[in-house]
């Protein structure tokens, strides 16, 4: 097939797992996960990505993109099972943040618990000892960040010329925190002839300028508009004063009883946050580049476990943050880059359920409103002030 976007409708025909040719240790695993129906961007990528094609995909966070490359990922490096050399790995997927790491990760360990193949998280803030140790025999599958990766690299504990598959999810957030530098020199140490897959929710100019300079000849998958929101994720803005936006958080927490997801744009305007929330009763948490890996972690488990009921997060940490029964997404500083805005409320309204998404905006924010509003092509309904 020629590069050029997928006949969408001939993907539909086929409406089961086996029916995308994965084998039968790999339908396990995902029979144990409880999936069911390929969603569209398995639907799409899967098949190519086991014919070897190089894929540029376009998916928002909640479509299933991890499951479209993992899986026929770890089907490729299991039907040839050479042992990997030491401290060289047989695919690499590089990820902008902790969390989203560990997430994929931890997908791959799922995935492949039937194949055998081996995984391996790098990423900062923790010691690298431990991970030195995972690299020195080499490993089938690892999952990294670019700034630590490079760090392996540097110090002679990893090298690249065995990887047979490169995977960058999460591309335009990359670019957003500076990577794509780094990015270029990582793909430069990988052999030429490996298979590339890239993964977008947005497709500014600079990640197009990218995919054109590593992926040859691609497929090119997508299951949404650029920059278009979830269906189901009711939107609506309220207009208050900087100085009245705490009392009316607070309004709207005690009207919604459900999982709440709170965003600002600074580590700092996070902490204060939680501390003016904490001062009222209401249990919440923090998680931003600051915290620690494990402050990160115990934040998110309790977020996901229930007894945190609000999480406050920046931008940075938002992207590995995939806890389906979030009901509300608080936008307590409006972002001043406006994809930033899709991808918050993406984090609501995923696995098919509905939600909320409600903007707090200051007299200073509303340009941040008109450039959210002239991406998304339509009004933010207002939602008035109790």
């Amino acid at each position: 097939m020629r590069a050029g976007c997928v006949d969408t409708h001939e993907s539909h025909l086929m409406t089961s797992f086996s029916d995308l040719g994965l084998n039968a240790a790999l339908l396990r695993a995902v029979a144990t996960e409880g999936y069911t129906t390929p969603s569209p961007i398995q639907l799409q990528a899967i098949p190519h990505v086991l014919a070897g094609r190089d894929v540029q995909g376009v998916a928002q966070t909640g479509t299933g993109k991890t499951a479209a490359f993992a899986l026929p990922i770890l089907q490729r490096l299991s039907a040839a099972r050479p042992r990997p050399a030491p401290k060289t790995c047989r695919a690499l997927v590089v990820a902008p943040t902790r969390e989203l790491a560990s997430q994929i990760a931890e997908s791959f360990r799922a995935y492949g618990r039937h194949t055998g193949m081996t995984v391996a998280l790098v990423f900062g803030g923790v010691p690298k000892p431990s991970q030195i140790r995972q690299l020195a025999n080499g490993v089938d599958i690892l999952v990294a960040t670019p700034g630590r990766l490079l760090d392996h690299i540097n110090a002679r504990a990893l090298r690249l010329d065995a990887v047979e598959t490169l995977v960058l999810d999460e591309a335009d957030h990359m670019l957003d925190m500076g990577f794509i530098i780094p990015i270029r020199r990582i793909a430069a140490l990988t052999p030429a002839n490996r298979q590339t897959l890239l993964f977008t929710a947005t497709m500014p100019p600079a990640i197009a300028k990218l995919a054109a300079g590593l992926l040859h000849d691609p497929v090119q998958v997508a299951v949404v508009q650029v920059a278009t929101t979830v269906e189901k994720v009711t939107q609506q803005v309220m207009f208050v004063e900087t100085a009245a936006k705490r009392a009316a958080l607070r309004g709207l927490l005690a009207k919604s009883k459900g999982r709440t997801l709170v965003f600002t744009r600074t580590k700092h305007g996070a902490d204060r946050v939680v501390k003016y929330l904490d001062e009222y009763g209401v249990p919440s948490a923090a998680i931003h580049g600051n915290k620690s890996q494990g402050q990160r972690e115990r934040a998110l488990a309790g977020f996901r476990a229930g007894t945190t009921r609000v999480l406050v997060a920046t931008d940075i940490a938002a992207r590995g943050i995939d806890v389906n029964d979030v009901t509300h997404v608080i936008n307590f500083d409006l972002p001043n880059i406006p994809e930033s805005y899709v991808h918050r409320i993406g984090r609501t309204a995923r696995a098919g359920a509905s939600g909320v998404a409600i903007s707090l905006c200051g007299p200073d924010e509303r340009p941040f409103l008109r450039d959210i509003e002239k991406l998304l092509h339509t009004k933010v309904p207002v939602l008035l002030a109790a």
